[in-house]
C-alpha cells in the first residue's frame, strides 16, 4: 500500500503552518523526510510528528530548517508564534469550549479525565500516548493538561459532573502510588460543591457510549455542544439532531451510573486494592 502522507491544515493554527511549510520546502526539494532528518541531524521520528503539527520542535530546529532551506527567518518566525499553542490543532477548537462552559459534562472510559489527573498520573497517561515523545516534550503537554485545570477553582468555577467507567477506577497507570494518590485527589476533588463524580460500574451492562468518551459543553448564549473522543481522535458535534442524541445517550449513563454517595464508597474500596490503607473521610 502507497503511503499517504497526513493531510495539512496550514489555516488552522501556527503549529499546523509551521509542519506545512516543512513539508512544502521539503518535497520543493525533493528530500524524503529521512534525508532532511539526516541534513539537520535530527529525529526522524520527531521530524514526523512536528510536520504533522502533533508535537512542537525544540528551540534549534527553526534555525537549521531556515538554514537548510534558505527562507531567511520564515521558520523562526513561524515557531514564534506557534510554541504559544501548547495543544495540537485539532484540539485547540475543543479546550477553546471548555475555556468557555459554564457547564461541563463528561463520560470517560479510560483514563482519567484531563480535568481530574494528578500531575504523576498525566505524565504516564501521556507517555503512554506518545512513546516516541522527548521529555521536554512531556513535560509541556503535562503542564498544558494542568494549566487547564485551574478553572476548576476560578471564583466562579464551571459546573462540572463526571460519570468514569469502573475501568477507569481499576487500569493500573503508573503503578499503585501513582492510582492512590490519582483516587485520593479524586474524592477531594469530588467534594467541592460544583464538581459531581459518579462511577459506571460493571455490573450496568452495555450503553452506546461504549469504548469511547462524551463531553457535553454548556456556554452561555450558544446552543449546547458535544465532543465525542476515541483512542487517535475526537469530533466536536454540533448539529443539533446529532448533540440531542448525545443528550440522550449522557441522560442514560447518569440513570445507570452509581449515586455521588456510592460512587465515592466505591472509589475508596478500590483505593484499598492501591494503598496500604483508605484516607480519613473528608
Amino acid at each position: 500500500m502507497t503511503f499517504q502522507p497526513r493531510e495539512l491544515f496550514p489555516d488552522r493554527s501556527a503549529r499546523d503552518l509551521f509542519g506545512a511549510e516543512i513539508r512544502r520546502h521539503r518535497e520543493k526539494a525533493d528530500m524524503s523526510l529521512r534525508r532532511l532528518s539526516e541534513v539537520l541531524n535530527y529525529s526522524k521520528s520527531h521530524l514526523a510528528r512536528i510536520e504533522a503539527a502533533e508535537s512542537l520542535p525544540y528551540d534549534d530546529l527553526p534555525a537549521k530548517l531556515d538554514a537548510c532551506f534558505g527562507t531567511d527567518g520564515v521558520f523562526a518566525r513561524i515557531y514564534a508564534l506557534a510554541k504559544n499553542e501548547p495543544f495540537p490543532g485539532k484540539y485547540r477548537r475543543m479546550i477553546e469550549l471548555e475555556s468557555q462552559a459554564v457547564i461541563i459534562e463528561q463520560y470517560v472510559s479510560a483514563p482519567f479525565p484531563g480535568l481530574l489527573q494528578t500531575p504523576q498520573l498525566a505524565e504516564r497517561a501521556l507517555r503512554c500516548g506518545h512513546p516516541h515523545a522527548q521529555d521536554a516534550e512531556i513535560q509541556a503537554m503535562v503542564k498544558a493538561r494542568l494549566d487547564r485545570q485551574a478553572a476548576l477553582d476560578r471564583p466562579k468555577p464551571p459546573r462540572c459532573w463526571f460519570i468514569l467507567d469502573e475501568a477507569v477506577l481499576r487500569r493500573p497507570v503508573g503503578g499503585h502510588e501513582v492510582m492512590g494518590e490519582q483516587l485520593l485527589s479524586l474524592i477531594k476533588r469530588g467534594a467541592q460543591s460544583h464538581v459531581t463524580i459518579q462511577v459506571l460500574p460493571f455490573t450496568a451492562g452495555d450503553h452506546p457510549e461504549r469504548g469511547g468518551s462524551l463531553t457535553l459543553f454548556t456556554i452561555p448564549g450558544e446552543p449546547l455542544m458535544a465532543y465525542d473522543e476515541g483512542s487517535q481522535s475526537g469530533m466536536i458535534i454540533e448539529e443539533q439532531e446529532a448533540v440531542a442524541r448525545r443528550r440522550e445517550n449522557y441522560d442514560l449513563l447518569r440513570a445507570m451510573a452509581l449515586s455521588p454517595l456510592d460512587s465515592e464508597a466505591m472509589i475508596r474500596a478500590v483505593m484499598k486494592d492501591w494503598t496500604p490503607c483508605q484516607p480519613p473521610r473528608t
